[in-house]
This record gives C-alpha cells, structure tokens and sequence, in this order.
C-alpha cells in the first residue's frame, strides 16, 4: 500500500522553445518521445513517480492549452489532478495554489515538485532519495531540494551551496548561486559542495504554505482568499478572475533563495534536464561515426558528431557535415550548428515574423 499522504505536482506547463521544430506552442518537448523510447517525457515522468506515490495524487500543473494532451496521455488521471494555468506567471503562484487545494484535501499531505521533461534511468534510486527526503520533511519544517553531483563546470544551471562542515546525508544550504561564467563554474566544482539546482523540491504542505505566508505576503493573500471554494465547482471562476493577479516569480526567488529552513540531498541517480537538442545529444546512443539519430534511416559519408530527428523511418543521406542539428518535422527543416544551439529561440522568433505564427 502507498502512502496516501505522499502527494506529487509534476510541473508541465512549459513550452521547450530549444527544441523547436518538434517543441512548439501547441504541442511542447513534455508531450513528445524525445528519445525514441515509446513513452513521452510526460508519461515517463508520471510513471516514475507512480512508483513511490498513489496514482491518484499525482496532480498535473499544465497550462490551460495542453489540458487536452494531458487527458490523451496520462489516460488514467482525473479532473481533480490536473490544475490548470489561465497565464503563464513562473512556477512560484503554481505551486502554491496546487499545494493550498492538497492541503485543503489533506493537511498531513508531504509532497514533490518535479519537473516533467527530465530524463532519470536509475527510477530505483530516484525512488530512494524521494523517500529519504519525505521522511526527513515529514518530521522537519523543512523545504528540501534534490541536487545534482556536478560532472563538469556547466555554465547552464543555477548551483547550490551546502554547508561543507556538515556530516549528515541531508544537508543545510548556504546558499543559491545563478548560472555562473565558466570560471566560477570551475571554482564552484573544486570546492565540493556544490550541486546543481534541478529543480525537484520536497516539502510538507504546512512548510511550504507558512513560507509562502512569511517570505510572498501578497501571493500567498491572493491565493488564500480561493481556500472556501478550492476543490468545488466555484474554483475555476476564482481562478480565471484571480490567477492573472499573481506575481511572474519562480519558486526559487519566491521562497528558496530566501528561507532559513532550506535542506539539500546530494541526488544520487543520473540526472539529465532534456533541456536542449544538445543535452538530448549526450543521452543518446551514437553510431560508429558518433552521430545520434531518432527515428529516420541515414546513410552517412564524412558525417559525425550530428543531431538527427524525423518521422518514423524517414531516409536521411549526410555527406560532409559534422556537428549539426538535423530536424524534419512537417513542413519544418532545421539544420543548425550545435555549437550555436542556445540562438535556437532567436531563430524560432524570426521564422515566426518572417513566415507566420503557425511555424512555432
């Protein structure tokens, strides 16, 4: 028997503009089989969690738009877990909204946030230090983080600091730290403590809430006003009136980088964020000339190091190119430097100026 109060919000509200042509508006990188597998990064996500918490309490935060898709994929999920976004304001008003309505629901509830685009294989040992945190939250005012053990001086994520005197497998955090210069991104992985921020945070509702009413006084008074009505019918209305009074502010600014109480687990799983064509790259297996190909059929002559997506089965030929992103998606052809992968939102702005908002 699961627990019933383990509870998880798995963030999909995202659109994933680096992963443009497949990632668009309409249909976001969390909805597709990025790599190849059979499962969509959603479904992947859902069932990962499932793993440790009751289906049932498994809620959904998306954005009004991809209800649908939620439905289609995640067939097994109710109206009641999925709450959606009437706009897009960061994660901080989200996630305080979805954890008033579990707390309304259940006051002992102790719950994750997890993003749903990240690929984990070890599930097991995600499992573990999902559990490990719970119970540490379940008996601590704590809001808990998992961290990633860096593997190189990355440039693209938030870090965080623990404190290094520390014996114990949680441990405090000293501080947040922004995505930093390559330099102090090799300054930060010789001193040792520190992990990269994922983005996965665990906490009981009674923590989280309290942080919200301490550190965002104004989020945390729009949002309670909703209590009376939040899991009835009246809640949509509240919502659609009130949701776009909220603050954009992510949770980490909101309440993280700001509290006293704030705890880390060094993560002890493979960790990859999907968060560019690039990252998506490195996941992959690769041919003997190191290209990493979904889907298509390719012949290739002097070609390595290449990114290649397109419809099942599709024939790709490549002669002479070397460390490119290949795209086919519908009417979209993408073939685009890797090392130049970070303009791809850049390009996707342009194509939708030049060629109309349909292409993004």
């Amino acid at each position: 028997m699961k627990n019933k109060n383990y509870y998880a919000i798995l963030m999909a509200g995202g659109v994933g503009s680096r992963f443009w042509p497949v990632s668009t508006q309409d249909f976001p990188k969390q909805f597709h089989d990025m790599l190849g597998t059979g499962d969509t990064l959603i479904q992947k996500t859902f069932h990962r969690l499932a793993n440790l918490i009751p289906k049932e309490n498994i809620f959904i935060l998306t954005n009004e738009l991809y209800n649908d898709l939620v439905f289609e994929q995640l067939p097994e999920v109710t109206k009641r877990q999925v709450v959606l976004e009437p706009a897009m304001r960061n994660t901080a008003p989200c996630i305080l909204y979805a954890a008033l309505k579990i707390q309304k629901e259940n006051k002992d509830a102790v719950m994750i946030v997890a993003p749903s685009d990240h690929w984990i294989e070890d599930e097991q040992t995600f499992t573990n230090n999902v559990q490990q945190a719970f119970n540490f939250c379940s008996t601590n005012n704590a809001l808990m983080t998992l961290g990633i053990q860096p593997t190189f001086p990355n440039t693209g994520y938030g870090y965080i600091e623990f404190d290094k005197a520390s014996t114990n497998a949680i441990k405090p955090v000293h501080q947040f730290r922004e995505k930093p210069d390559y330099e102090t991104a090799k300054s930060f992985i010789k001193q040792g403590n520190f992990l990269w921020n994922a983005g996965i945070f665990m906490w009981s509702v009674k923590s989280v809430v309290e942080a919200f009413e301490n550190n965002q006084p104004e989020l945390f008074k729009l949002f309670e006003k909703g209590i009376s009505v939040y899991n009835t019918d009246a809640e949509d209305d509240f919502i659609a009136k009130n949701y776009p009074n909220a603050e954009n502010i992510s949770v980490d600014y909101a309440i993280m980088e700001t509290s006293k109480n704030v705890f880390v687990l060094p993560a002890e799983f493979d960790w990859n964020d999907l968060g560019t064509w690039g990252s998506l790259y490195d996941k992959l297996d690769k041919d003997e000339s190191g290209n990493a190909v979904v889907n298509a059929r390719t012949l290739t002559e002097d070609a390595s190091g290449n990114m290649i997506r397109t419809k099942t089965d599709k024939i790709v030929v490549v002669d002479g190119l070397s460390d490119y992103i290949i795209v086919d998606k519908d009417e979209v052809l993408l073939i685009f430097p890797k090392e130049k992968e970070q303009d791809i939102k850049k390009v996707l702005q342009k194509v939708k100026q030049k060629f109309g908002e349909n292409y993004g």
